[in-house]
C-alpha cells in the first residue's frame, strides 16, 4: 500500500477545502494510506475525515522556522517510507519535513521559490482567487493538469448519540429548534458581520420560539459576548466553553447555521446542515461553502471583494447593509423556519 504524507493548512477552512484532494488521492490505483501532519488547532477536523487515516499532531508554532525540530522531525518520519509527499501551505518552512524526511516525490506549489524542497512543481494559475478546493484538489494530478469536475464535497463523520450527550450538556432545547450563531472570524474584522445585526436576527429568530446558540473559539469570545448583549437574552454565548470538536458536535446537532466565512462555516456545510453564510471582503467564489443546503450572502459591492483583515475605507458597507431581514428571508427560503412568529 503506498503511503502518503499531506502537510495540511494552518486554518480550519482551508483544511476542509483540502478535503477534495484528500479524496482524490483515495481514487488512485492502488489506494493510499493517508496520513496528515497538521497543527493541534486543526486537527480534530482532519481526524473526522473518512479519507484520513492517522493525523501527525504538528509541534511547530504558528510563524517560526524551529529548524531544529523540523529536522527531527523529519528524521523520526523518514522511516515510515512516504512515497509523496503533498505539502498544502505555500510557506518555505512547510516543505521542510518532507524535505528532511527523504520523501522521494514533494509536491506542492512554487510559492516561496522552494525549488530544492520540492521535485514536483506546481504554479498556481491566473485564477488565484478561483475556487480555493480546485486549486488543491490540482496537486493529486501532474503538474499544469486540471482535475475532474464534479469535485467531492467535504464531509465530516459525526457520532450521532455522541453528538445529542454534548448538545444536552450545553443546553440545546430538546422540544425547540436550536440555531448556531458564529459571530467571529479569526482572518478580521472585515469578515464579521455587525454585532447588532446578528442581535436583531436573533430577536427575530427568538418571536419564532428559536433558541439561539453563539458558537466560537476563546478568541471569539467579544464578538460573542458583544452579540449576547445587544440581543438581551435572545441569544446564549458558548465562545470560549467548548473543545473544537464539541463545537463541531453542537454544530451537527443545529437546526440551521448562521455564519461568516470562517472555519466553522465549512464545518456546518460538511455536516451537511441548513446555514446563511455571510460574506463581506472575501468572496464565495473563492472560499463558498460546499454544500447544496447553503445559502452565500453577498453584497458584490464596488470594492469588494477586498480581502483586507480591516476594511480599508472605513464603512464596512459590505457587511453592515446587509440586512438582517434579508438573511431571515435566506433562511426563510432554506425551510428551517416556523410558519409564524409566535405571538
Amino acid at each position: 500500500m503506498p503511503r502518503i504524507l499531506v502537510v495540511a493548512p494552518n486554518w480550519i477552512g482551508d483544511a476542509l477545502m483540502a478535503q477534495p484532494l484528500l479524496a482524490r488521492l483515495r481514487e488512485r490505483v492502488p489506494r493510499p494510506r493517508t496520513e496528515v501532519l497538521a497543527p493541534a488547532w486543526v486537527a480534530p477536523v482532519l481526524a473526522r475525515m473518512p479519507e484520513v487515516d492517522e493525523v501527525i499532531a504538528s509541534p511547530f508554532d504558528h510563524g517560526w522556522l524551529e529548524l531544529g525540530a523540523r529536522r527531527r522531525l523529519g528524521r523520526e518520519l523518514r522511516a515510515r517510507g512516504y512515497e509523496e509527499a503533498i505539502v498544502l501551505p505555500n510557506s518555505w518552512k512547510s516543505a521542510l519535513v518532507p524535505f528532511f524526511a527523504r520523501v522521494p516525490r514533494r509536491t506542492g506549489y512554487l510559492g516561496e521559490a522552494r525549488y530544492a524542497l520540492l521535485n514536483a512543481v506546481h504554479r498556481a494559475p491566473n485564477d488565484a482567487r478561483g475556487p480555493m478546493a480546485r486549486h488543491y484538489a490540482r496537486l493529486a494530478g501532474a503538474p499544469g493538469s486540471e482535475p475532474p469536475e464534479p469535485l467531492a464535497r467535504p464531509r465530516l463523520r459525526l457520532d450521532p448519540q455522541a453528538a445529542a450527550r454534548t448538545a444536552r450538556r450545553f443546553g440545546f432545547a430538546a422540544a425547540r429548534p436550536n440555531a448556531v450563531f458564529c459571530p467571529g472570524a479569526e482572518y478580521g474584522p472585515a469578515k464579521r458581520w455587525p454585532a447588532e445585526h446578528f442581535a436583531a436576527l436573533a430577536k427575530l429568530l427568538a418571536a419564532r420560539a428559536i433558541d439561539v446558540w453563539l458558537l466560537g473559539s476563546a478568541n471569539d469570545a467579544a464578538a460573542c459576548d458583544a452579540v449576547a448583549q445587544a440581543a438581551g437574552g435572545a441569544a446564549r454565548s458558548l465562545a470560549g466553553r467548548t473543545s473544537l470538536d464539541e463545537a463541531i458536535e453542537l454544530v451537527g446537532r443545529a437546526d440551521f447555521v448562521v455564519t461568516n466565512d470562517s472555519g466553522l462555516m465549512h464545518v456546518a456545510a460538511a455536516l451537511d446542515r441548513p446555514q446563511a453564510a455571510l460574506f463581506g471582503s472575501s468572496s464565495p467564489k473563492h472560499t463558498p461553502p460546499l454544500s447544496e443546503r447553503a445559502r452565500a450572502l453577498w453584497l458584490g459591492i464596488e470594492c469588494s471583494p477586498c480581502y483586507a483583515r480591516e476594511c480599508p475605507l472605513g464603512h464596512l458597507r459590505c457587511l453592515r447593509e446587509l440586512a438582517p431581514e434579508r438573511v431571515l428571508a435566506a433562511l426563510g427560503e432554506l425551510g428551517v423556519l416556523p410558519s409564524a412568529p409566535v405571538t
